[in-house]
């Protein structure tokens, strides 16, 4: 079984920074990419950024320049590190894997249970 568990969530003003976590764990042969999602209320849930294992990357233009995800394949970690943060980013931020855990299994896609950040104005 696979887990991820995020942190680094809360709440904080506009222009403010938050750095949110993801850490994999659990029977992991292989981590491909991985990305993060957001909810807001009533709206659909969100890709917001994603990063190979090679470390390439893609945001969603509403983050470009503001917000930059790393991770840590040794750790099997990712990271969200949120600048210049606004009311509209306000929302439940969910890690989301592709993860081999085996060498003969398919890859499986691996969720969160989301962290809530919330951007006062």
């Amino acid at each position: 079984q696979v887990q991820l568990v995020e942190s680094g969530g809360g709440l904080v003003q506009a222009g403010g920074s938050l750095r949110l976590s993801c850490a994999a764990s659990g029977s992991i042969f292989f981590v491909y990419a991985m990305a993060w999602y957001r909810q807001a209320p009533g709206k659909q849930r969100e890709l917001v950024a994603n990063i190979t294992p090679g470390g390439s990357t893609n945001y969603t233009n509403s983050v470009k320049g503001r917000f930059t995800t790393s991770r840590d394949n040794a750790k099997k970690m990712a990271y969200l590190q949120m600048n210049s943060l606004k009311p509209e980013d306000t929302a439940v931020y969910y890690c989301n894997a592709r993860v081999r855990v085996a060498p003969n299994k398919v890859p499986g896609d691996y969720w969160g249970q989301g962290t809530q950040v919330t951007v006062s104005s």
